[in-house]
């Protein structure tokens, strides 16, 4: 069956459709009916050929997006089958893109449900070319007429029957589209191309009927597929797009792929970047086409097919490689965060490493490390009890989620400027950013209208570059930004002491500058819903819609039941679906799709509680720093415009004051003039000297000692050489990190002191060693990192010069505002890099 496979045309399908409206059958139906299977699997019998892992078997429900190879008269096929429910709608995403068309499944006995609207709206958003199944027809209360009649009402007039006979089909087409109009009247044909053209471009949506589990349609079904499904081609030059991460049963990393343009060998070398920005060539070890859990390996694929690759490391989902041009951020993301909660003993620097390998496969699930805890956020109940069990066969942890959270966002009211200026000794940079708001669901956007007289395009593609790299975090309650198109104005570099690093600086303290002088709005997820409950019954619901903060559309009654739609705040649904069948006695129903995120209902209420600081967060400072005599000093944010190297890019420009003065002005002028420019001096101005006496001493300080402070776990798991080790082997990537520190310190002539997090462990005294010529500490049962490198820093930072490496959100040193820096952990990245080259360099002289 391979060999006549690869002489079709190739054909990716995907299934999707709302939970229980029988996708799941209809793709046993048609493999049944083109001879691929023999046995018709049943999701009820747990035999379905698509739903492969136990987990799905024993909820009964597609978990995860699995593929099967068959072939029509005219198509090698390849079904994709992606999961309903609504809590794994992610996972059916990330296939939409590299689908040729889709079939979506509607229930002909529910129709169109909530979630129903939002696949539409994914598969409009990807332009996927689609096809209806309305299944459950043989089922009473299923009526043919009906369920066009709303499709069409929902979807529009494109929605035609398939089924009807064919000048019905010609005509309604014909209506679509006002070329084939014009000669539908003039000719009276509408020839297959055309329809198959109005297909691809989704101004036509077959729609056909049928009974996956009767059989019933199902080969009528295939018939209109084979003839209408679009003819892809594709280019020479190689080009694919990844669309999913995971493991086979003995561990291996399976990167899946389409190929969108040449082709791909066995051992073929494979050219990317990581998330990160690394540069990658990695050869593909081995080739896999699959069909349910059992795969072939060709030598070679081509444009078209839908294949997993064994041999890379640092793929990932919705990447684009080769000439493939880049894609859509997800329009799905979870609403809700949650602590994890781990057994007794457990360390969650030895977790951490772990659970990223199941956010390599299901991304959504955004793990973070905060304060010596990992947090993750959520779908939903359904899918907080998977990733409960996948940890538990995985990893053997028996975890908890608990503290759950809304995922909010923020954003700003009105378009506003924002400086930032960075300018320790020796370093130097300045940018001033427009921050603009968008309509929403827009995400953030970045632009420069600087002039590459004022500021190198090189220095320009930086600023941008690390915007880009950053999740900017909004001022209410430290929540990611969003809806926002952040422009460069003007920039400033020096000639001699600016790096790349200054300018990341400078950009990430415009950025937080003008988000603490603007008005900003608080955004949550909202859920459109649909109500379902007895008549009698109305007036409870929308009791309870109004008492959460939702808005309700007027009801509608049919034959005693009553409908409600509206939209309703995520953060109040709650349990609210279980209320529902409880007070309705089984009869009632919630149907709930995620909306979007509009303007939080209760914004004060949720600010007061959380209590966020946002000068407090040492990860995101609104200050800058400016140099005056040989030594930086912090000026708040809003003390910035006063000292200013730039004039405002934004809004109108002040023309220049032109002052003469006698060279004997007034020197408490020129004093002030200089304050203002360089900042408060500690030193004043020249004047001639007086007589001293003659025991009178001038002391001359010496420079500080550097001391850089290492996070020690915090920077393993920001480095991902060092990640990727530790998931094999935490002591390694200690060593590594070990050795990597002795050198720097060696080259560098600092100390350096590595801190590790022991808190955790039962009984643990705590342990100081020096290795070689730095200092490792393994802090004590009930005493985090952060900390102790708090007491540390405190107390010597009145003797060295310090700096604190940790990309840690949560470390709140309060020495940081005595004279302590805090660099990233790409910073330090970026500083051991350029010691290493360094060192070779001399090494080679």
């Amino acid at each position: 069956m391979d060999q006549k496979l690869e002489r079709k045309i190739p054909l990716n399908l995907g299934l999707v459709a709302h939970v229980d409206a029988g996708k799941t059958t209809l793709s046993e139906a048609l493999l049944y009916c083109s001879g691929t299977r023999r046995v018709l699997g049943r999701v009820d019998h747990r035999d379905a050929y698509l739903d492969t892992h136990d987990l799905e078997r024993a909820r009964g429900i597609t978990i995860f997006s699995k593929q099967a190879r068959m072939e029509t008269g005219n198509f090698a096929l390849t079904l994709v089958d992606t999961p309903g429910h609504m809590d794994f709608s992610a996972e059916a995403e990330r296939t939409l893109p590299i689908l040729d068309c889709a079939v979506l499944v509607i229930s002909g006995t529910d129709g169109i449900q909530a979630h129903t609207v939002t696949l539409w709206r994914l598969l409009q958003r990807y332009q996927v070319p689609t096809f209806l199944f309305i299944n459950k027809m043989d089922l009473p209360g299923a009526d043919r007429e009906e369920v066009l009649a709303q499709l069409r009402r929902e979807f529009g007039e494109g929605c035609l029957d398939f089924g009807a006979g064919p000048e019905e089909i010609a005509e309604g087409a014909a209506m679509c589209d006002e070329a084939l109009l014009e000669n539908y009247l003039e000719t009276g044909i509408v020839t297959e191309a055309n329809l198959r053209g109005l297909i691809e471009n989704r101004k036509v949506f077959p729609c056909c009927f049928g009974s996956a589990l009767k059989l019933t349609g199902v080969e009528e079904f295939l018939q209109v597929l084979d003839t209408y499904a679009p003819r892809k081609s594709y280019s020479q030059e190689f080009a694919a797009r990844v669309y999913k991460i995971s493991r086979d049963p003995q561990g291996s990393r399976l990167t899946w792929l389409k190929i969108t343009g040449g082709s791909l060998k066995v051992r073929g070398l494979l050219s990317y970047q990581d998330r990160q920005g690394e540069s990658y060539e990695e050869k593909a070890a081995q080739l896999r086409l699959y069909s349910g859990d059992k795969f072939v390996t060709p030598e070679e694929i081509a444009g078209g097919a839908l294949a997993a690759v064994t041999g890379l490391t640092q793929t990932y989902a919705g990447q684009a490689l080769g000439v493939e041009p880049g894609g859509l951020d997800p329009a799905l993301e979870p609403v809700m965060t949650y602590r994890v909660g781990l057994p007794k003993g457990s360390d969650p620097a030895v977790v951490m490493p772990k659970l990223k390998l199941l956010e390599e496969e299901v991304p959504e699930l955004h793990l973070l490390w905060e304060r010596g805890e990992i947090h993750v956020q959520i779908m939903g109940q359904v899918q907080l009890e998977i990733f409960r069990s996948l940890v538990s066969q995985r990893f053997g942890l028996d975890i908890t989620l608990e503290d759950r959270r809304i995922v909010y966002m923020e954003t700003i009211e009105a378009p506003v400027e924002g400086i930032g200026h960075f300018e320790p000794l020796r370093h130097y940079a300045e940018c001033h950013l427009l921050l603009e708001p968008l309509p929403r669901g827009s995400g953030i956007y970045y632009d420069t209208v600087c002039s590459t007289d004022v500021l190198d395009i090189n220095y320009q593609r930086t600023i941008i570059a690390q915007l880009e790299q950053k999740v900017h975090r909004g001022v209410l309650v430290g929540a990611p930004i969003t809806d926002m198109r952040i422009t460069l104005l003007v920039g400033k570099a020096h000639v001699k002491h600016t790096e790349g690093g200054d300018f990341r600086q400078a950009a990430y303290r415009a950025v937080r500058q003008g988000l603490m002088k603007a008005k900003s709005i608080l955004l949550e997820p909202w859920y459109d819903f649909v109500l379902t409950v007895p008549g009698d019954q109305i007036g409870r619901a929308i009791t309870d819609i109004r008492m959460m903060g939702g808005e309700i559309t007027p009801p509608e009654t049919v034959e005693g039941t009553a409908v409600l739609k509206g939209t309703v705040p995520a953060s109040e649904v709650g349990d609210y679906a279980q209320q529902v069948a409880s007070y309705t006695q089984g009869t009632g129903r919630l149907q709930l799709s995620l909306r979007g995120y509009a303007p939080c209902h209760n914004q004060e209420e949720v600010v007061a509680q959380l209590a966020y600081d946002p000068e407090g967060d040492l990860d995101n400072p609104p200050d800058s720093v400016f140099c005056a005599h040989g030594a930086g000093f912090t000026v708040k944010w809003n003390e910035v415009e006063d000292y200013m190297h730039l004039e405002s890019g934004f809004g109108e420009k002040k023309e220049p004051e032109i002052i003469t003065r006698h060279v004997e002005s007034d020197e408490r002028e020129l004093e002030k003039i200089m304050e203002r420019e360089f900042g408060p001096m500690t030193t004043k101005l020249y004047r001639p000297p007086v007589n001293r006496a003659a025991t009178e001493q001038v002391v001359i300080r010496p420079l500080k000692e550097r001391c850089l402070i290492v996070d020690g776990y915090n920077i393993i798991f920001a480095w991902d050489e060092l990640a990727r080790q530790a998931r094999e082997d935490l002591d390694a990537a200690r060593r590594a990190l070990c050795d990597a520190m002795t050198s720097f310190a060696g080259y560098t002539k600092q100390r350096v002191i590595l801190v590790f997090d022991g808190y955790q462990q039962p009984g643990n005294p705590g342990e100081k060693t020096r290795l070689h010529n730095i200092q490792v500490v393994y802090t004590k049962e009930g005493e985090t990192a952060d900390q102790y490198i708090e007491a540390l820093a405190a107390e010597i930072g009145s003797n060295y010069s310090v700096r604190v490496a940790t990309s840690d959100g949560l470390v709140q040193l309060s020495s940081f505002r005595s004279g302590v820096l805090r660099m990233s952990a790409r910073e330090l990245r970026e500083e051991v890099d350029r010691a290493n080259q360094e060192m070779r360099q001399h090494f080679h002289k």
